[in-house]
Parts: C-alpha cells; structure tokens; sequence
C-alpha cells in the first residue's frame, strides 16, 4: 500500500477538482466539494499549509478514492 503524501488543503482541493468534485462554497478556511454519481458524495477540505496524515484520510474516504489515485490527481 502507498503512503499518503503530505499535502495541503489548496493542492488537495486542485485534485478533488480534476476528480470531477464541484466546489459548493467555502466559510473560512474550509471549502465544501460535492459529486453527483449514482449517490452523492460530499467532504470538507481546510485550506492549512499542511494536512495532517488522519485528515487527508478520512477526506479521501469521504471522496471514495484510493491514494494512489490521489497521487495520480496531483
């Protein structure tokens, strides 16, 4: 298994987008990003320098991705 790559909020919302998430608003420095599949699916980025290891998880969780591709979106 991959390991997750140290990131930030403003990279990850980047690879969210190419991933076909749509930004729905952002209140401070969270932003909220949706995708309409079969179900939707919905998850919450804050835009720090860097995220920390369990966040990006359960990001990626929410998002139903993988980190490899997480790492092919970057």
């Amino acid at each position: 298994m991959t390991r997750l790559p140290s990131e930030s909020g403003e990279r990850l919302v980047r690879a969210l987008k190419r991933a076909s998430f749509v930004q729905l608003r952002q209140k401070g420095s969270h932003v909220s990003l949706e995708k309409r599949i079969k179900k939707t699916l919905r998850t919450v980025v804050s835009m720090h320098s860097t995220l920390a290891k369990g966040t990006l998880s359960d990001i990626l969780k929410q998002a139903a991705l993988t980190v490899d591709e997480l790492i092919e979106l970057l």
